[in-house]
């Protein structure tokens, strides 16, 4: 499990992704993130992993940014959007009684709030979820944008105590998915705008503008 933590301003941040396909050089001429695989349980595993390391360590991170694609058949497509908050769509506990997207006895909204915002990125609402959304899908969910991992990331955040920024590029969800080289297509583009966002991120932070 190869990554490294990034120092900025005396900060120290953990970049999650879930994929290599994600990762194109210009991230890679920035971050070094952690990869975890596809999906809410590869994620919380991996970071769970990955934290209780560097906790043991003395080397815990002061923010974990999770970054990656998400789909949209309502934002505009390649565009970067900062999770405004993040939902868990595969939890339906609705037949005893409980709001959908809220798991059980667990004092959580079914959308949580995510409050920390790099200046000057359009936020958006997420759903996470271990299924590929893709054409009339998007009618049943209930958020801007939807992906794999970020709740599941959230959630491994909360046990560790530790904040998140949620960045999302917008690879898809105008045309219904058919192959894996329909997701595929826009991510070298992606790329690119989530690296400038990560600079974004960075300069705030250099600046003074932005804290945690």
């Amino acid at each position: 499990m190869t990554f490294e933590l990034k120092s900025v301003s005396g900060r120290s941040i953990l970049f999650v992704m879930a994929v290599e396909a994600e990762y194109g050089s210009f991230l890679r001429s920035r971050i070094e993130p952690l990869m975890t695989g596809v999906g809410p349980v590869e994620a919380a595993i991996a970071l769970t992993r990955a934290l209780s390391g560097l906790e043991a360590e003395n080397q815990r991170p002061d923010l974990v940014v999770s970054l990656g694609s998400a789909g949209s058949a309502r934002l505009e497509q390649t565009e970067i959007y900062q999770a405004s908050s993040v939902s868990y769509r595969d939890m339906d506990a609705s037949p005893l009684g409980f709001e959908k997207g809220r798991t059980p006895f667990l004092d959580l909204p079914a959308a949580v709030e995510l409050p920390l915002r790099i200046p000057g990125v359009p936020t958006a609402s997420l759903s996470t979820g271990a299924n590929i959304v893709s054409g009339t899908a998007y009618d049943a969910i209930d958020a801007d944008m939807v992906d794999m991992e970020t709740f599941a990331v959230l959630r491994t955040c909360h046990a560790f105590n530790l904040p998140l920024i949620g960045l999302r590029g917008i690879s898809d969800g105008k045309q219904e998915l058919k192959h894996v080289d329909d997701w595929k297509e826009y991510l070298h583009v992606v790329d690119r705008k989530l690296a400038l966002t990560v600079d974004s991120l960075f300069e705030a932070l250099e600046d003074g503008v932005f804290w945690f």
